[in-house]
């Protein structure tokens, strides 16, 4: 979703915001590209609360697969949003945590939240 209107409330004042088809060069689209995916969000939310190893991020989402999981850590880090560092030892274990970047989505998902907890869902249903 790309924003085709300037100048009108809660529409930035920007020239990229008058595109006519999506760009992915569109603030908007870079966003919605980090956060694209089931269980990205609970993912990110999981890293809010400080920087979690594999097994640790298992363990907070028992549902979400191996093989998700690691698809969700890379397309992050992809994104700028998330960082690997790995721990020396045996065997080596490799944590995550959110970069300065990937931080700043906390309000960015406080607001979808809020957004979200608003909609009458008897609305949401009609056509």
């Amino acid at each position: 979703m790309t924003h085709q209107t300037v100048g009108h409330p809660g529409l930035p004042d920007d020239p990229r915001a008058e595109v006519i088809e999506p760009d992915p060069s569109c603030p908007v689209e870079i966003a919605l590209a980090a956060l694209r995916g089931r269980w990205t969000t609970l993912v990110i939310r999981e890293l809010l609360r400080g920087e979690r190893g594999f097994t640790e991020l298992r363990r907070a989402l028992p549902e979400l697969s191996d093989k998700v999981l690691s698809d969700r850590l890379a397309q992050l880090a992809e994104a700028g949003v998330v960082e690997r560092r790995r721990r020396s030892g045996w065997p080596p274990r490799t944590h995550y945590r959110l970069t300065p970047h990937g931080r700043r989505l906390g309000p960015v998902l406080q607001a979808l939240w809020d957004w979200g907890a608003q909609q009458d869902p008897a609305e949401s249903n009609r056509g």
